[in-house]
Formats: C-alpha cells, structure tokens, sequence
C-alpha cells in the first residue's frame, strides 16, 4: 500500500499522522509543491503525481488560500488531482488547506472566514467514534461550504471543522502539529502574524509543550479511525 502527502511548502512536516500511516502498513511517499527557495514568490512548474497510484493521498496545510489562483497558478491541477482520485475511489485525508482543496475540488468552495482560529481548540463532534473533541491545533483564516453530498462532522462557532464524503475526509485544523512543526511555522513569518493579531506565541509554545504527546495520540487514533470507518465504505 502507499501513501501519497502532497506538501504544499517546506513547513509540513507530516508528524503522527504520516507515523500512523507507516504503522499501518502504507509506504509513504512525499511531494513537495513549493520548495523553500520558492516560498516568498510560489509561482512554481508543477508536475503532481499520478494520483492513481496510490491508496491514500494526504493534502496538507499551507499559508496560502485555495482561492488566490494569482499566487498559486499550480492549484488547479492538485484540485484536479484530487477529483479524480475521490471519483475513482482513492481515499483522501485533507488537512488545512488540504480539506479546503478537498472541498473545492469536489464542488464545495472556500471564502474568507469572518475571524481567525489560531491555537489549541475544542470542536463541537457529532461522530466521537470517528473523531474527538480534541484539543485540535488550528491556524487558519479561512473556510469551506462543503461540496454536496458532504456530511459535516465537526465545527465550533467560527467554521465548519470536519466533513466526510464518500471515502475522503477533510478537516480545517491541523492534527500533525507538534513543538518543531509550530516552531517552524513561527519561524517564518508566523511570529509577526501572531503580533499583528494579538496572540500570544510564547503561551501558545508552552501549551504546544504541555499537549504534545496527547494530541499526538489523538492524531493517530484519529488516522486509524479514517482508515477503518472512512477509506473504506463501498462506493
């Protein structure tokens, strides 16, 4: 088995989430989109993989929104790879701004969100079977409508969090972080974007510390659980 993680940047590292995968068996497989020499101008030649080679594919995060097709001119065709890989029964697992692809790609659309989330959150679940309540790690500024078909699983008061359709899940928040991933981000760029809004980066640090080990725990139940409940309903 294998598993594709389409990383949109040189910040994604995949985390529990990609361990999980391995510890299930799949072969993982990484592609960069935008490498780190690329990060300030993203305007990139892109040649994704062929996504019918692979029996999960795992869309992650970016500091970019879906819709800024002037930014990233390489979004249309990982939207068309993601299609055809859930019309064709391969499972995806989309976080971030991988589960705002997902929901583009399969009719939904994405819009600024009113408010930002950023840091540790509880979410509102109506499947505890599939997914917890958390804490979960957001940084986002945006959100979906949900393509149709689409059942929403989890939100809080500012987004929809989760939606499941057919065999794919896509989720706002982002499951992998732990200290180095969140170091990273804050590294470069996230630091001033905390100030600008008002955050507190060194108590979101701390707390980073604190929970680590638990949401990572969280991260791979939550793997396990898309593999067993989700990945595999019949189509």
């Amino acid at each position: 088995m294998r598993a594709l993680f389409i990383q949109q940047d040189h910040m994604s590292p995949t985390g529990p989430i990609g361990e999980a995968l391995a510890d299930r068996g799949y072969d993982i497989d990484h592609f960069l989109v935008v490498p780190s020499e690329k990060f300030p101008d993203p305007h990139v030649k892109v040649t994704f993989p062929d996504p019918l080679q692979y029996d999960v594919i795992v869309p992650m995060g970016a500091i970019w929104a879906v819709y800024d097709h002037h930014v990233i001119d390489w979004i249309a065709d990982e939207l068309a790879l993601l299609r055809q890989a859930h019309d064709t029964g391969i499972p995806l697992f989309g976080i971030c701004f991988g589960g705002q692809a997902v929901a583009a790609a399969l009719g939904g659309s994405v819009h600024k969100a009113p408010a930002r989330e950023v840091g540790w959150t509880s979410l509102e679940t109506t499947r505890p079977d599939l997914l917890g309540g958390g804490p979960w790690f957001e940084w986002h500024q945006d959100r979906w409508v949900p393509p149709a078909g689409a059942t929403t699983i989890a939100r809080t008061a500012k987004a929809d969090q989760a939606f499941v359709v057919g065999r794919s899940l896509a989720l706002q928040f982002h499951p992998e972080v732990g200290l180095n991933t969140l170091m990273g981000w804050l590294e470069n760029g996230g630091y001033a974007e905390l100030e600008k809004y008002g955050y507190d980066a060194e108590a979101m640090i701390q707390q980073t510390k604190d929970i680590e080990s638990d949401a990572a725990v969280r991260a791979r139940r939550l793997v396990n659980n898309f593999l067993d409940q989700v990945a595999t309903v019949p189509i």
